[in-house]
């Protein structure tokens, strides 16, 4: 039995850990934190866990003792507390972007916080880095959007079958955070498909950084918000640069995932379906329909909260005490 507590713990990824952590076998919460909620119960804020007989409280770092620590916590946030976690001999997984580049630069670049507390992470996609995560005491959780992006396109960079690549992806609109603004709010996002930071967005250079470790595709990335509330639907646009066929593109993401336990790979034809993966950590992928052009498009659907977040977050830690990878965290999606 290990001990767990969770920095953040009233957002909608905090809720979401303590979903997958209450049944977990192995472990036991001894910490909750949230500053704004001190001293409430659980259920106040998330109130489909009201069988959590647990209460929020407002910790500092070295107030908490756990054999494992999740930060989620806002960008820029995270790296003021995970090296005293660390210090304290406690292993973290960090949902925020502060560790999740290997250029410190490209983080400062992109996210314009000065990084302060640079320390070595390993990149917890487990689909690449399974190794790695096992013997990590810091895994960077990977960002949403480029979970589904870069599930869809590593098979067709590692096969050098494409030089340069388009990702078209649509987020739910928890993907915004628990906090509204004027985009997330319901009149204005309802009834509306909206691009944003059409050339700039932070998580583009994540993708590309992850992907450049397997092949020289370059990779141009677009995220919209649509009116739903959890998923993201990616879809990836490639000219082929050998002449190949859609089933032997599918065999490729097949055998590149065979044996993934949340990867799943869709017949031909088969188009992912958020509803398919809402509220599991599994990752669908599918078309591999090439047009009379050579355009080749790959789909994949995820729940930005599970498999973009906090589910991600629990394999990592799965994987790090060695417990099956698929304790608390396999289940099927919730369709309709």
């Amino acid at each position: 039995m290990i001990k767990i507590g969770i920095v953040g713990a009233s957002g909608y990824t905090g809720g979401e850990l303590l979903r997958f952590l209450k049944n977990h076998p192995e472990v036991e919460i001894v910490a909750a934190t949230s500053r704004k909620f001190d001293g409430q119960p659980i259920y106040n804020v998330h109130p489909h866990l009201r069988d959590l007989e647990i209460k929020f409280e407002n910790l500092k770092p070295d107030e908490i003792d756990a054999d494992l620590v999740f930060t989620a916590t806002p960008h820029g946030a995270s790296m003021k507390i995970v090296p005293e976690l660390l210090k304290n001999n406690m292993k973290v997984v960090d949902l925020s972007g502060d560790y999740r580049f290997d250029n410190i630069k490209t983080y400062e670049k992109w996210y314009g916080y000065e990084h302060t507390h640079h320390l070595k992470a390993v990149y917890g996609l487990p689909e690449i880095n399974r190794e790695l995560i096992k013997e990590a005491d810091l895994v960077a959780n990977p960002g949403c959007y480029p979970t589904g992006a870069i599930l869809a396109c590593l098979p067709i960079v590692a096969e050098k079958i494409a030089e340069k690549i388009v990702v078209d992806a649509k987020s739910g609109v928890s993907g915004a955070g628990v906090t509204p603004t004027d985009a997330t709010h319901f009149p204005n996002c309802s009834d509306s498909v909206s691009p944003y930071a059409v050339t700039t967005h932070r998580h583009g250079p994540e993708i590309q950084e992850k992907l450049s470790k397997f092949g020289n595709a370059k990779v141009s990335f677009t995220p919209h918000l649509v009116p739903v509330i959890r998923g993201i639907m990616t879809t990836v646009h490639s000219f082929i640069i050998e002449d190949v066929s859609s089933d032997y593109i599918q065999e490729i993401y097949k055998e590149f995932y065979d044996g993934e336990p949340f990867v799943r790979v869709l017949e031909k034809g088969e188009i992912p379906r958020l509803s398919s993966v809402r509220g599991s950590n599994n990752c669908h992928i599918g078309s591999f329909d090439i047009d009379e052009n050579g355009r080749l498009v790959v789909a994949s659907a995820i729940d930005n909260l599970v498999k973009g977040a906090s589910g991600q977050a629990v394999h990592n830690m799965n994987l790090m005490f060695g417990f099956p990878e698929t304790e608390s965290i396999d289940m099927v999606g919730l369709h309709p």
